[in-house]
């Protein structure tokens, strides 16, 4: 069976909470091949003992690689811990990488809770074979 790909990211008001939902879904973790954004990965590498792919740091470009990954359907679900607290300057950042997410059609968890009850399924593992969309008509019109 081929590993399931997932990307893990998170704000820095963030970090600590996402590495801590994943040291306790460690065994989970193990059956995925992990993405992540640069400080992100590295934490979650030096916590999990676990092989992470990474990508740039976010302001860097991160979220645009995953961005695109999930484009391409590199990427079956998407966990990004984001801080609504947080400034306005990374709201553009949030919005493109949900968008995209949402209309590639993959599950996305924003908060632990989410997360949780992703993790919990064993169909993210197994069976779950989600609809790609059909976007043939929007590439063909001219504009």
């Amino acid at each position: 069976m081929t590993k399931k790909k997932i990307a893990l990211v998170a704000h820095d008001n963030k970090k600590k909470e996402l590495i801590e939902w994943s040291k306790l879904h460690r065994d989970s973790m193990e059956k995925f091949e992990i993405y992540a954004t640069g400080t992100t990965g590295r934490l979650l590498e030096q916590e999990l003992q676990l092989p992470i792919h990474m990508l740039h740091s976010g302001p860097l470009g991160g979220d645009q690689q995953i961005g695109a990954l999930i484009s391409e359907g590199q990427i079956e679900a998407l966990v990004f811990f984001w801080d609504p607290m947080e400034p306005l300057p990374h709201d553009q950042d949030i919005k493109a990488l949900l968008r995209i997410a949402t209309v590639w059609n993959i599950p996305i968890a924003c908060n632990r809770s989410t997360a949780d009850l992703l993790f919990s399924t064993p169909t993210l593992l197994y069976d779950y074979e989600r609809v790609k969309p059909d976007f043939s008509a929007y590439q063909s019109r001219k504009l």
